[in-house]
Parts: C-alpha cells; sequence; structure tokens
C-alpha cells in the first residue's frame, strides 16, 4: 500500500506525519541533538526515517519536506539561524539520499502551512503567519501559493516593521520576526517584569491581566498587525489565520491581533478577519504531506 510522508524539520525539533492509501496516519516527533555539525543532524534524521521504514515499509511513494531555511535557487542552503551548521548544505542530494527511491519535494514551511490552512478553511486567498521560535508567512491566491515553486518564499517574518526596532538574525534592524517571534515576546516580558520568564508564566500572567504580560504580548500584537495590514494593501487577501506552536498556546493573541488591525483600518477598508489557525501547530506538517501528495 503506497504511502506518503511529510516531514516538517524546526529549529528545535522535527516532526513526521505518514498517511497511507487505506487511510491510515501517524505522527511522531524528536528533538534535535545539541548543535554539532549538519552531518550529525542528518544521522539523527535517517535513524528516525529508518524506524518509519520499518513500522510502515515499502513503498513510499513521495515525500515533503518543509524547511525554515533560506534555500538558494540552486537548491543549497543559503542562511539557517537556528541551525548555521546546515549553511552551504545541498539539500536535493542531502534528502534523496535520505530517501531513495521516492520522489522528494521541499518548499517554505510558512508557505505549506498557508497552503494547509487554505484547504482546511475553504479559502482561495489567504494570508498566513506562524508565530514560533521564529515567524514564518505564507500567502495562497486563488488556491495556489504565491509566489510560486522554484520563486522564492514569502517571508512575512522579514517584514520591517519597526526602523529603529531589534536587530534580527538576518542583520537588519525591525524585522517582524525581531519582535513578534516566541523567543522575542518572551525576552520582552522578562524585560517589564524584571525578571526571566517562561512560556507557561507568560500565559499565566495573561490569564491574570499582569501588565508586563499584556505589554509583551500587546508589543507583539501590534506588530503583527502592522505587517499584516501592509500586506492587505498590496495584495487584498480574503482572510488572515494566525498559527504556530507559540501562537497556539496563547488564545489572546488572535483577538489582540484583530483589535490592532481594526485600528489600522483606513475608510473604506475594512480589517482583514483574523482567525486562528484550523490545524493549529501542525499547520507546516500538513502541508509537507500535501506537497508530497503533489509529487508522487
Amino acid at each position: 500500500m503506497d504511502h506518503y510522508l511529510g516531514v516538517d524539520v524546526g529549529g528545535t525539533k522535527v516532526a513526521f506525519r505518514v498517511e497511507t492509501e487505506d487511510g491510515r496516519v501517524e505522527e511522531t516527533s524528536f528533538g534535535w541533538a545539541p548543535r554539532h555539525s549538519a552531518g550529525r543532524d542528518l544521522a539523527q534524521l535517517a535513524t528516525h526515517v529508518t524506524g518509519l521504514r520499518a513500522r510502515f515499509g515499502p513503498p513510499l511513494r513521495a515525500v515533503g519536506v518543509a524547511m525554515p531555511a533560506t534555500v538558494a535557487p540552486d537548491g543549497r542552503i543559503t542562511v539557517w539561524p537556528s541551525r548555521p551548521e546546515w549553511t552551504g548544505l545541498a539539500l536535493g542530494p542531502a534528502l534523496r539520499t535520505l530517501f531513495p527511491g521516492s520522489a522528494v519535494a521541499w518548499a517554505d514551511d510558512g508557505d505549506l502551512a498557508a497552503l494547509a490552512e487554505a484547504r482546511a478553511g475553504g479559502c482561495a486567498d489567504l494570508l498566513y503567519a506562524g508565530v514560533g521560535t521564529g515567524i514564518g508567512g505564507g500567502l495562497v491566491r486563488g488556491g495556489e501559493l504565491c509566489p510560486g515553486p522554484g520563486r522564492g518564499s514569502f517571508e512575512l517574518g522579514h517584514v520591517v516593521v519597526d526602523l529603529d526596532g531589534a536587530r534580527c538574525v538576518c542583520g537588519r534592524r525591525g524585522c517582524l520576526q525581531a519582535i513578534a517571534s516566541g523567543p522575542a515576546t518572551l525576552a520582552r516580558a522578562a524585560e517589564l517584569r524584571g525578571a526571566p520568564v517562561t512560556f507557561d508564566e507568560l500565559r499565566q500572567g495573561l490569564r491574570d491581566e499582569r501588565p508586563w504580560a499584556a505589554g509583551a504580548v500587546g508589543r507583539t500584537a501590534r506588530a503583527l498587525a502592522a505587517a499584516v495590514t501592509g500586506v492587505g494593501e498590496l495584495l487584498h487577501p480574503q482572510r488572515f489565520v494566525l498559527g504556530g506552536g507559540f501562537a497556539a498556546g496563547l488564545p489572546e493573541l488572535a483577538g489582540s491581533v484583530a483589535e490592532h488591525l481594526a485600528e489600522l483600518a483606513r475608510p473604506g477598508r475594512p480589517a482583514l478577519p483574523v482567525r486562528p489557525a484550523t490545524l493549529g501547530g501542525r499547520s507546516s506538517l500538513r502541508g509537507a504531506v500535501a506537497l508530497a501528495r503533489l509529487s508522487g
């Protein structure tokens, strides 16, 4: 029985989803070992893939991979701040070595999340932002990814929203990712509180209406709204979907973004509707499986 594999490669963990033609589904994941080298990371990936093959057997028809890294037209990774050891890696040959005999395709994780959310929500024109370790973005227009395969990714996280803002891992100042990612939000909460803040403490602080928690998350929401407003003026999506693991754990964030979008709306241009991700923190993974099915 043919089966398809989606792989969501993150900065801290890797998630897998196998779907078979007879409806069987399995999801699993592992956390990366401490940073060392791309070779050791690939060996860890290979170990996990071997376990999946042992459970499902052949044939693995196609594999779709969601990647957060910037991949050049020649297929080499040029930038991945979370795991810089991968810089220069020829991604195609590395993946084909992991999955011999299978069709293999990869795309930006934010793009694939947008595709999965558009299909799950029945919306052909949709803007997506995934807030986690970084910020991934994706745009679907007329049911198709924009800008499209082989033409780059939709880098919402690197839209500049504050010219005097914090320095981003890309080297610029004021990128959305430098202000509104999970780590950036926690760092701001710690600064406002005057003590370190864990994710659970931030969640509880919001429930308890602590000023340091509300201030930290409010700044994140304003930055997201600024970026979304700019995209909306240019490309006119019908809906904004907020996803990613960090956002999924803060249900208040979507409402706060909606409030700031309403403040930024201009006469004759209603604010873009905001929806939490239908697929939660699994949007990129489900998009990877969709890519596998398209490739197989």
